[in-house]
Order: C-alpha cells, then sequence, then structure tokens
C-alpha cells in the first residue's frame, strides 16, 4: 500500500538513500533539506524512475519557526505515516578543551533540538490517526563514548534516550518507534566533520570496507515494512570490521 513518508536531510547520504529506497517502493515523499538545488534533483529523478509523488520542503532544523510554519498543521502531511530523523552532522574532531564551541552549538541545534522540533510539529498527525512510525538515525557514538568524540556523543544518545523515551509516551497513541545507530559510514559526514578536508575523511575509510548509505536505507527500510503489531525498537549496525564505535580491525 503506498504511503507517505518525510525525511528530512534528504539531501545527500543517509536521507538521500532512504528517499530513493521508498520511492523504489512506491511510497509518496516529502524530503526536506536545505540545499534546495539537490533536493529538486533528486525529486525529478525519483518521479523520472518511481513516477511518485514527491514533494521539496526546503528549511534548516535547527530554526524552531521555519520547521512548524513548513509542518504543522500542513494539509499534507495529514497522512503522513512515517517520519524519518535523518538530518544531523558531526563537527570538529578535537579534544573537549580544544574544542570550537561553535560547532557543540551546531550539533545540539541540529541532531537534538532539530530531531524534537520536526517530531513534534508532526506529531498531531500520528496522535490524530492512531497510528504512524518514527524513525530516528542515531549513531554507534550514542552507545559508546570515545576519544575527540565529546559533544557528538553527547547529541547521538540524546537520540538513544529521546527514542526510548518517544517510545514509552506515544505507546497510548499507537505510534511505533525506532532508532537506528549506524557506525562508520563512507557518505559526506566525514567531510562535513572535517570540515571539507576530503583527503583527511577518506582516510577514515582506509584499510577496511565500511557501511554505505544504501546499507543504512535498506535496514531503516526494513524496520518500517514489518507488520502492524511488530516495532524494532533499536537497531546498531557496523561494517563486519567494526565491533562498536571504539574497535575497528583494519
Amino acid at each position: 500500500m503506498k504511503r507517505k513518508v518525510l525525511v528530512t536531510g534528504a539531501s545527500s547520504g543517509f536521507g538521500k538513500s532512504i528517499a530513493q529506497k521508498f520511492a523504489a517502493s512506491g511510497d509518496d515523499l516529502f524530503i526536506t533539506g536545505r540545499r534546495v538545488e539537490l533536493l529538486n534533483e533528486l525529486k525529478e529523478e525519483l518521479i523520472a524512475q518511481y513516477g511518485v509523488s514527491v514533494t521539496v520542503l526546503v528549511f534548516d532544523v535547527q530554526q524552531k519557526e521555519d520547521v512548524f510554519s513548513t509542518l504543522f498543521n500542513n494539509p499534507d502531511l495529514n497522512d503522513l505515516d512515517i517520519l524519518v530523523n535523518n538530518a544531523g552532522l558531526a563537527l570538529g574532531r578535537d579534544l573537549f578543551d580544544e574544542a570550537d564551541m561553535d560547532d557543540w552549538e551546531t550539533m545540539i541545534d541540529t541532531n537534538v533540538k532539530g530531531l524534537l522540533y520536526v517530531t513534534k510539529a508532526v506529531l498531531p498527525n500520528f496522535i490524530k490517526r492512531g497510528k504512524g512510525h518514527i524513525i530516528n538515525i542515531g549513531s554507534t557514538a550514542g552507545k559508546e563514548v570515545y576519544e575527540r568524540g565529546n559533544v557528538y556523543c553527547a547529541t547521538k544518545t540524546s537520540v538513544e534516550v529521546l527514542s526510548q523515551a518517544m517510545r514509552i509516551d506515544l505507546l497510548r497513541h499507537k505510534i511505533k518507534v525506532t532508532v537506528v545507530h549506524p557506525g562508520a559510514a563512507d557518505t559526506e559526514f566525514s567531510i562535513v566533520r572535517f570540515k571539507g578536508d576530503e583527503e583527511k575523511a577518506k582516510s577514515v575509510y582506509d584499510g577496511y570496507t565500511p557501511l554505505y548509505a544504501d546499507d543504512v536505507a535498506d535496514t531503516v527500510h526494513y524496520c518500517a515494512n514489518l507488520p502492524e503489531h511488530v516495532c524494532i525498537n533499536s537497531v546498531v549496525m557496523t561494517c563486519t570490521a567494526q565491533a562498536n564505535s571504539m574497535y575497528l580491525f583494519k
């Protein structure tokens, strides 16, 4: 059955692959992000390949007013089935005492507050229907803290805790909540983390085969396609060479 799926941070990486995966199964998409050109390119691709409906919504999840003016009481989202909170980032790889506080603010505002704003804005639609599925993208960084991870680890730990809290608090509304925690994955994530240093970003994956965006999309799609009475609460996924956020064999 055709569903309506909202994916944040869909212009690249996990979000783009997740949107492609749902479109391939015939679902209609709402794709959000800040880079309108990339979102429009993805829209045209999905329409041409799969014949689904795709709506582009341009906003920054950090901006509460923009999130709510776009999503809250949006009639097109009245029958939304799935929300994928994918928008997120890491900035810097610095020791706590040497870290840039602006990086901290951006990670907190995106990874935590942005997730809260988007979820809160669309949640009335799920509650009204008595069903829905929230899928949050976390990280293995939310399971173990590692050196130079500090605030990024803290934000992804928050995603884990908030997902648990949502699951508990929304039980009475029959809303599913799933958190997917990927490990090392080869996307533009590392380029952002290292602030455009592509060579340094690429070196992160030397010596082993990491996850790819399509791997994460497959897992998200699987979680979203289980029977109505089944909910996967939490998934930790890594490449074969990685045990957790700290142990990697090269």
